[in-house]
C-alpha cells in the first residue's frame, strides 16, 4: 500500500477516535489498519498517535501531520464525486442517518421505492438520536428534527410536520386515572426522553409561563422508540410524535390522553452537505423525500 493510502487511513483513524471504528468505516480489520498505521509511523520517524484505553489521540506531531492528509482526503473525495457525477446516475454507497423513531416508522418503510428506482445505490443507514456531525463521520445525509440543525453550513430541506399527541394505555389509564389538564398530569408517571431537557418539556402551542410543564416520571427511554414502548408496557403517559401513535391509537393499543392538548408542531427535514456538485445519489433521495412525504 502507497504512502497516500497510508494518509487516508490515518484521518479516518484520527476522524473516528480508534482504529476499531476506522477499520469497520471502510471494511478492514482492526489489526490491517493497525500496520498501516505502524509502516505510516516509521516512514515519518515519528510517532503519530498514542493509543488509550478508549482509543487514539494524535500526537503533536500526529496532528499536524492530520491537517495534511485531511486535506488530501477532502480532495479525494472531491474527485471521487466529480467522476461519480460525469454521468448524473446515482450510484455507490449512500450513507444515511437518522433518528430512532422516524427511521423505524417511515423512512425503513419508504427504502424499498427508492432502492427499485435507484438500483446502483447500495444504502447504508444508521439510527441514532445523539448529535450527528456530517463531515467528520461521513455521512451524506441526516433526516432529523430541525431544531437538530447546530451548523449553518448545513443544508435542510423539509420533508413533513411533525405534530405530537399524550397517549396512554387502557391498562396504565384503568390503574391511574385519566388526566384532564396539567395539574392532574403533574400526578402521574409522565415517560422522559433520557437527557432530552428540552424533550420533556411539555407546553401547548403559545403557552405562558404559567403553563409550562415538565415532564416527570420513574422511566427514562434513550429515544422516542424506547418511551413509545415504554408507554404502550403501560408504564406510564408519553408525548409521542402523531405519525408513530397513529396505529395504536386506532387499534386501541393506546388511548389519546388530553385531547385538547396542542403542543408545538416540529419539521422533520432532511439534512445534507452545502456542496455545489452534489452527488447524484444525495439528490435523488432528498428528492425523493420530499416527494414521499409532501403531503404527510
Amino acid at each position: 500500500m502507497d504512502i497516500s493510502a497510508q494518509m487516508l487511513i490515518f484521518a479516518t483513524v484520527v476522524e473516528q477516535g480508534s482504529i476499531s471504528a476506522a477499520a469497520r468505516s471502510m471494511g478492514q480489520t482492526p489489526s490491517a489498519v493497525s500496520k498501516q498505521i505502524g509502516l505510516l509511523e516509521d516512514q515519518a520517524h515519528y510517532r503519530l498517535l498514542n493509543r488509550t484505553r478508549t482509543g487514539v489521540l494524535p500526537t503533536q506531531e500526529g496532528q499536524e501531520f492530520y491537517e495534511k492528509c485531511k486535506a488530501m482526503a477532502d480532495r479525494f473525495q472531491e474527485a471521487e464525486a466529480m467522476i461519480l457525477n460525469l454521468d448524473g446516475i446515482p450510484r455507490g454507497e449512500l450513507k444515511i442517518t437518522s433518528t430512532v423513531a422516524f427511521g423505524q416508522s417511515q423512512l425503513i418503510p419508504a427504502l424499498p421505492e427508492f432502492m427499485e428506482e435507484h438500483p446502483e445505490v447500495q444504502v447504508s443507514l444508521d439510527l441514532t438520536d445523539r448529535e450527528i456531525d456530517l463531515r467528520s463521520e461521513g455521512f451524506d445525509v441526516a433526516v432529523c428534527f430541525a431544531e437538530q440543525r447546530k451548523n449553518p453550513d448545513m443544508v435542510i430541506r423539509r420533508i413533513m410536520q411533525s405534530r405530537r399527541v399524550l397517549c396512554a394505555s387502557p391498562d396504565y389509564l384503568e390503574r391511574s386515572g385519566v388526566p384532564t389538564n396539567f395539574e392532574e398530569l403533574a400526578e402521574h408517571n409522565c415517560l422522559r426522553v433520557a437527557g432530552k431537557t428540552q424533550r420533556n418539556a411539555w407546553n401547548s402551542a403559545g403557552a405562558t409561563i404559567g403553563d409550562r410543564f415538565e415532564a416527570k416520571g420513574s422511566f427514562g427511554g434513550n429515544s422516542t422508540d424506547v418511551v413509545f414502548r415504554a408507554a404502550l408496557a403501560g408504564i406510564g403517559i408519553a408525548r409521542l410524535p402523531f405519525y408513530m401513535a397513529d396505529r395504536k391509537l386506532q387499534s386501541g393499543e393506546l388511548v389519546h390522553v388530553m385531547p385538547e392538548y396542542a403542543p408545538p408542531s416540529t419539521d422533520i427535514v432532511v439534512m445534507f452537505a452545502d456542496k455545489r456538485n452534489l452527488a447524484p445519489k444525495t439528490r435523488a433521495f432528498v428528492d425523493y423525500l420530499a416527494r414521499r412525504f409532501r403531503d404527510t
